[in-house]
């Protein structure tokens, strides 16, 4: 055997990056249909990765050159074998790094002087190690490929799929079907990314890309995303996620996923503290919360999905089913016990079947007879099981009737050759081409494709075929949500004032410790707009009678230091103050508590405020994610915040649009449109001080962690904020934090 090299036909490529594309997309393309492949590192060690790498690229017929590089060695698995890239007999194009992690550096910058276009390392000890020596390794990786200008996907990761191109520079040594598929995958982890691969091809679905970032050095998730929605190949995008290193360049990947109609499904690590805990320890990422990526990914159109199962019916259902022109649903089964399966199933996610039209309701009446439920879901019972030909005419009926968008059937698919159950499904296939509209196959559990079902499944591409009722439900649901999206989320930017500003920037110049106090924390919600309640600071008993009394009885008292991040917890709070002797006693007594306290806090005053009647505690927040960024909270408030646990998230800034839906997704937002025959209170004060809370995050950058406003009160009339908390991001807090 001869290293082989490039051909004058080499394979088609039919589509290409415009001229007007991006480095980072014109790169992608270089590395995922490049000219050539130069492994450096090759050794034919067994069981090795470059022995397993360059077995996959021969096994699959890539069309392009093929070199192996070693300066030791003269030839190697029956090929000629190059000193370094002087010596070959072409330019390199792509170059797959097998060195160890001291050499990858050098190797890079000498494949960039080469000529070559792009890289794949494969090497690990970098940033997921957390000794010195890798880190530095990590830094200067990062160097080379930004100044070298290579698109490189690793280190520490596991090769690439291109199907189109017959390209398998990966360790994977199960069949791969090379069939140029409509999925493309990315994500940190070669081994899940892998897995999905085998999956969704075991399940029949083609997939035209895989992708293993690893560590994440050069190329992004990101990255691969936004190349993915340009190349009209692929219809859906599936992404592993340890973490987001660029909030902005994610969520301008969605948007250009959600521009070209093509649905981002994601698995994310970092629903627990032990999930983010081990994103760290595998790629160095840095992980946030679940809660926020959800808040800021599903507004950009991102599908999360909750497990490896969850993903394959979900990307099996974006593949194989067309977007719904609206949510009216309606099942076909023959057996009554399903039909209360599908009934529960579905209404579990919030979702009904939709009544059937008059003109449908009739023919079915009159084909079906006794043990039939001529309703929706429909179960055709005993004359469709005995007359395969009132069978379909019933799935016929139901996929035909204008006043069904989705049409769910409970059957699954023959493991074997059967005759009749292969030419209905085909017939059914035929009918939803026709129709335009989704048609989906259940099977209630999971059961396995056999080699013929797999081929069989191939031959319905009209029809998604979907295992396991409760998964399938659920994949349903997320492709009516995408439906209800927007095409295009417009970017909401600060509406603060200048003067707003310059409150702030005085009041972060000026902080030393490491959160805002009290009346600090107020000072500057007003400044952006939030309403907060009647109040003045005293220093002495004497000076808080006289305050109460220009407020107006009732009054609270607060401690206000600071040091004491929660006042009640150490007694600094007394409500209800109806005369001056209370007004007093409160004073001296609060006082005197701190004066008690471990480490002496400094005492700044004791604030006297207005005591709101509030028909309803809300908290209002916002908090620099690690991940996503700034983010801003809103729900159930008050002392049973943690028990309740009605609170919802978005991304900040927001305007009134978007606070008044942040607002309707919690318990609280519908109590406050007026429950049980109560009047409706104050929404606008609540969706001010959303967009002002938003504002503010957003406006300070990566210097304010967290704002509590909790509670903020509201009635009827109005809606004030009677507590406030800002913590900084600054040396002091993250000493206090224990960093």
């Amino acid at each position: 055997m001869e290293a082989r090299v490039s051909a004058a036909s080499a394979s088609s490529r039919p589509w290409s990056p415009a001229p007007d594309a991006s480095d980072i997309v014109k790169g992608i393309h270089a590395m995922l249909h490049p000219r050539n492949i130069v492994l450096v590192g090759a050794t034919d060690k067994p069981g090795n990765y470059a022995e397993r790498i360059w077995n996959n690229l021969v096994k699959y017929s890539y069309e392009g050159g093929l070199y192996p590089v070693n300066a030791k060695r003269d030839a190697i698995w029956g090929v000629p074998c190059y000193k370094d890239f002087a010596s070959l007999p072409e330019k390199p194009d792509h170059v797959l790094v097998l060195v160890p992690a001291r050499f990858a550096v050098q190797v890079i910058r000498d494949a960039a002087a080469a000529g070559a276009r792009s890289a794949t390392i494969v090497t690990s000890g970098f940033s997921e190690l957390q000794d010195e020596e890798s880190q530095k390794l990590a830094a200067e990786l990062q160097a080379a490929v930004r100044e070298t200008g290579l698109a490189v996907t690793g280190p520490n990761c596991l090769g690439n799929l291109s199907a189109g191109e017959k390209l398998f520079t990966n360790i994977d040594d199960r069949i791969v079907t090379m069939e140029q598929g409509a999925v493309a995958i990315a994500g940190q982890s070669g081994a899940i990314v892998m897995a999905i691969r085998q999956a969704l091809e075991d399940r029949g679905v083609g997939v035209g890309y895989m992708v293993t970032t690893g560590n994440e050095a050069g190329l992004e998730t990101p990255d691969l995303m936004r190349y993915f929605a340009e190349d009209p190949s692929i219809k859906v995008i599936v992404v592993y996620l340890e973490g987001v290193r660029n909030t902005k360049a994610f969520r301008d990947a969605c948007k250009a996923a959600r521009a070209a109609s093509k649905p981002v499904i994601a698995l994310k690590l970092g629903a627990s503290e032990g999930g983010r805990a081990a994103a760290m320890a595998h790629t160095g990422a840095l992980a946030g919360s679940i809660e926020t990526f959800d808040a800021i990914a599903t507004r950009e159109g991102v599908i999360r999905v909750g497990g490896l199962d969850e993903l394959i019916e979900t990307t099996e259902c974006f593949v194989h089913a067309a977007v719904p022109r609206g949510d009216r649903l309606a099942a076909v089964t023959l057996s009554g016990g399903k039909r209360g399966m599908l009934i529960d199933a579905f209404d579990a996610e919030g979702l009904n079947f939709a009544p059937l039209s008059s003109h449908v309701r009739s023919e079915l009446a009159k084909m079906l007879g006794p043990g039939s439920i001529v309703g929706n879901p429909l179960d055709a019972g005993f004359a469709a099981v005995v007359d395969p030909s009132v069978y379909m005419k019933s799935i016929g009926l139901m996929i035909d009737d204008p006043e069904i968008d989705i049409v769910i059937i409970d059957a699954e698919l023959p493991k074997a050759p059967h005759e009749l159950r292969e030419r209905n499904l085909r017939i059914v296939d035929e009918m939803a081409s026709r129709a335009g509209k989704p048609v989906i196959y259940i099977s209630a559990m999971s059961i396995g494709f056999t080699e013929f079902t797999k081929t069989l499944r191939k031959s319905l591409p009209h029809l998604a075929v979907m295992q396991g009722m409760d998964r399938a439900v659920t994949a349903i649901k997320s492709l009516l949500d995408y439906a209800k999206l927007r095409k295009e989320v417009p970017d909401i930017v600060s509406s603060s004032k200048p003067a707003a500003r310059a409150v702030l920037e005085k009041a972060l110049k000026s902080a030393t410790g490491a959160a805002l106090d009290e009346v600090a924390s107020k000072k500057l919600l007003k400044a952006y707009g939030i309403p907060i309640s009647k109040e003045a600071i005293a220093q002495t008993a004497a000076e808080a009678v006289k305050i109460a009394k220009q407020i107006g009885f009732p009054v609270v008292a607060k401690v206000v230091s600071a040091e004491i991040l929660h006042k009640s917890d150490i007694g600094g709070v007394v409500l209800n103050l109806t005369n001056p002797a209370e007004v007093k006693k409160a004073f001296a007594d609060i006082t005197a508590r701190v004066s008690r306290l471990k480490g002496k806090p400094k005492l700044d005053g004791i604030l006297i405020a207005q005591q709101v009647k509030a028909d309803l505690e809300l908290v209002v927040g916002a908090s620099l994610d690690a991940e996503m960024g700034p983010v801003v909270l809103f729900g159930t408030g008050g002392i049973d915040i943690e028990l309740m646990k009605d609170v919802a998230l978005a991304g900040a800034p927001l305007d009134e649009a978007e606070a008044r839906l942040l607002i309707g997704r919690t318990k609280a937002g519908i109590k406050m449109r007026g429950y049980r025959g109560k009047p409706a209170l104050h929404e606008t004060s609540a969706v001010k001080a959303l967009v002002g809370l938003s504002n503010l995050i957003a406006d300070a950058g990566d210097r304010i962690a967290s704002i509590d406003v909790n509670p903020f009160l509201i009635n009827a009339g109005t809606g004030v904020a009677v507590d406030a908390l800002i913590v900084l991001n600054n040396a002091a807090a993250k000493r206090a934090a224990g960093h």
